[in-house]
């Protein structure tokens, strides 16, 4: 079996390498499977359009930026593999876009200006969700629709059913799955990834597959470990609902530096994690200023003890709980309480193409009230400073094996971080992406150690990038040494399973970016080290 995988790697390394880069050649094959309105070059009027429809970070449409040779805006799967065996057969390689939502924009732009050819499947059109009732109850939904459209859907057939995705309702539900996914319900059901329980993916050789069909090993890399497009296009998802009470009860309560928000923070990181599975209580440190926002799976009635039990410095009163179906707990959290469910519904919110750089750390030791104080009065009231997320864990997500799923932030996590900014004027730009690694820097005493953990879909270059190894049969493939080095930071011991995975579905590395899985064993027959962006 090694040597029938071997010998599979040398060919099909040579006969995709061998073939010319030929932008024209690939467009005149695409053009016979893929109708020409849903084909946009860089000569169509509407490719710049096109392309910056799902673009969040402005950075990314600056000159400079690395384009796509063209934009296929696929409506079924026989488009999604003409792009593969277009792709395959005339050395053009394929990037991913759902959402938009890559925060190094890997799914629409290259990171080197000397990049090879590429091209973008934009998944947009592909965004039909279908919910069945049934114990469980299920949905299939597309790659292209948005968190929010999902839920919508849920929420429209029942106010007892729910999905474990994250708040942000424009994120793209292939990339959001694909990375693990999660949100206020995390501490009750877990992660998104975790309710996947079927999909359809394009593989390297342009077969539809579904999970019998791709097997054990690539549909468990699939439910976590395929952030960045690596096992193929996943165009369609099967996952079970969970239940939820016909109401819940949400609060947004603001503590100021002057109102005691050091002493709360400082508290909260130790009570959140432990509190009941049915609460989560996150919060958004900006500015003096610190936001907890909670998801309670009950009524206020049952809620108000339990805070002044647990976080009484928080002051919860009745005035500030509101209760309502867990649909309209979506909007209510992301976009205010003026908010209304057909507001997620949007392709495009405001603040949606805002960020500049983001980041993410996993804390397991709480962090001491003095360093809290230093993180308000010096990090987070610098006139560039950005902000940070903190997401609670325990319950279920951490009730789960670490290698159930390629996610492995479970057991002994209290919480994660997620650092962001956003884009000023041109002439701020260095010094709000600067204040996100600087605040990283700082920070790295206090966070995980060994690896230095980080959430694969807060995705950061700055951990690494792939290198290429080249030679042998006339082929290149990633290193899986040189992929450990940001790997590990996202998937820990899994990383090596995910690379062994990625050798039975695209041994030759077709599916390739700066931070994607590399096939583990080609070291075996390729020896020469080269950066990625020199490698073809």
């Amino acid at each position: 079996m090694a040597s029938m995988a071997l010998a599979m790697l040398m060919v099909s390394s040579f006969f995709f390498l061998s073939a010319h880069a030929s932008s024209d050649s690939f467009l005149k094959c695409l053009s016979g499977s893929v109708p020409s309105q849903l084909l946009f070059t860089q000569s169509s009027q509407s490719f710049a359009s096109v392309l910056a429809s799902s673009v969040r970070n402005p950075r990314f449409l600056t000159p400079g930026t690395v384009r796509p040779l063209c934009i296929v805006t696929a409506t079924n799967a026989s488009h999604v593999q003409a792009a593969v065996v277009c792709g395959r057969a005339h050395g053009v390689r394929l990037r991913v876009r759902s959402g938009g939502h890559d925060y190094e924009g890997l799914s629409y732009r290259a990171a080197r200006a000397d990049a090879p050819p590429f091209a973008v499947v934009d998944l947009a059109r592909l965004r039909s969700v279908r919910v069945t009732r049934g114990s469980p109850a299920t949905a299939w939904v597309d790659s292209g629709a948005q968190l929010g459209e999902l839920y919508y859907a849920i929420g429209k057939v029942s106010d007892r059913l729910a999905f474990p995705g994250g708040l942000c309702p424009t994120v793209g539900v292939g990339g959001h799955f694909s990375g693990g996914g999660f949100g206020m319900l995390l501490r009750r059901h877990g992660l998104a990834a975790d309710q996947v329980v079927d999909a359809l993916l394009v593989d390297a050789q342009g077969r539809l597959l579904d999970r019998n069909a791709m097997g054990q090993d690539v549909f468990w890399a699939i439910r976590g470990g395929g952030g960045g497009g690596s096992f193929g296009i996943v165009l369609s998802w099967r996952v079970n609902l969970v239940a939820v009470p016909p109401k819940v009860t949400v609060f947004a309560v603001k503590k100021t530096v002057q109102e005691g928000a050091i002493d709360v923070v400082a508290k909260w990181q130790e009570v959140a994690p432990t509190l009941p599975d049915d609460l989560l209580v996150r919060v958004i440190a900006q500015g003096q200023d610190a936001n907890f926002q909670a998801l309670y799976l009950g009524s206020c009635d049952a809620l108000l003890p339990v805070m002044r039990s647990r976080l009484p410095e928080l002051g919860v009163d009745r005035t500030q709980c509101k209760e309502m179906t867990w649909l309209q707990s979506v909007p209510f959290i992301y976009l205010g309480s003026g908010a209304t469910v057909e507001d997620i519904l949007k392709r495009n919110l405001p603040g949606d193409n805002r960020f500049s750089k983001a980041t993410s750390d996993y804390v397991r030791q709480a962090i001491s009230r003095n360093v809290w104080a230093d993180i308000f009065r010096t990090w987070l009231a610098k006139p560039n400073a950005g902000l940070m997320i903190l997401e609670p864990y325990g319950g279920k997500i951490a009730g789960v094996s670490d290698s159930e799923t390629p996610f492995p932030h479970r057991s002994g996590v209290l919480y994660n971080i997620q650092y962001m900014n956003f884009w000023g004027s041109a002439g701020e730009e260095a010094g709000r992406t600067g204040w996100v690694r600087d605040v990283l820097a700082f920070m790295a005493p206090h966070v995980s150690k060994n690896p230095r953990a980080a959430y694969v879909n807060y995705r950061d270059l700055d951990l690494g990038q792939n290198v290429v190894v080249g030679g042998g049969a006339g082929g290149n493939v990633t290193s899986f040494e040189a992929g450990r080095v940001w790997g590990e930071k996202y998937y820990k011991g899994n990383f090596r399973r995910l690379a062994m995975a990625k050798a039975q579905i695209d041994p030759s590395d077709y599916f390739r970016s700066e931070q994607s899985i590399p096939p583990i064993g080609n070291q075996l027959i390729l020896t020469n080290v080269e950066r990625i962006d020199h490698a073809e």
